[in-house]
């Protein structure tokens, strides 16, 4: 009894071909299961392990009594850590690009009135430093 359907399964590789993780690149092992379950899950190899070779990432899954279950399950967990894997370093090097962006990027009128408003507000500061001439009598 295969409870996945066909659609989400068909969705999983078209994930994987997008990613670029081919079937011979994954080492898959099967394992005693443990935990709730009693025997039966003592005794049979459901649990899934996965590796992706490429990148080094390790995958256990057994979140079903059924192996194939348990596959499909542990290749879904593996592609979204590839995903997170490669979003966080799009997310760097856009981040990068938009503070470049922003500092090549005019400044409104708005922020160019503040400037405007220091700078004077700092040269009123500095013109009361300076030393009081004592004023000449004129005869």
């Amino acid at each position: 009894m295969n409870l996945i359907s066909k659609n989400k399964q068909k969705i999983l590789k078209n994930k994987m071909m997008k990613l670029c993780i081919k079937e011979k690149d994954l080492y898959e092992k099967f394992i005693k299961g443990s935990g709730k379950g009693g025997q039966k899950i003592n005794k049979t190899a459901s649990c899934v392990y996965l590796k992706h070779l490429p990148s080094g990432i390790e995958v256990k899954c057994q979140k079903s009594r059924s192996r194939q279950e348990n596959r499909f399950f542990a290749r879904r967990i593996l592609v979204s850590k590839i995903e997170d894997i490669k979003s966080k370093h799009e997310s760097e090097r856009k981040k990068k690009i938009n503070k470049i962006k922003k500092q090549k990027r005019k400044r409104s009128k708005r922020a160019k009135e503040k400037i405007l408003e220091f700078k004077k507000k700092r040269s009123d500061k500095k013109k009361f430093r300076s030393k009081i001439e004592p004023e000449q009598e004129s005869l």
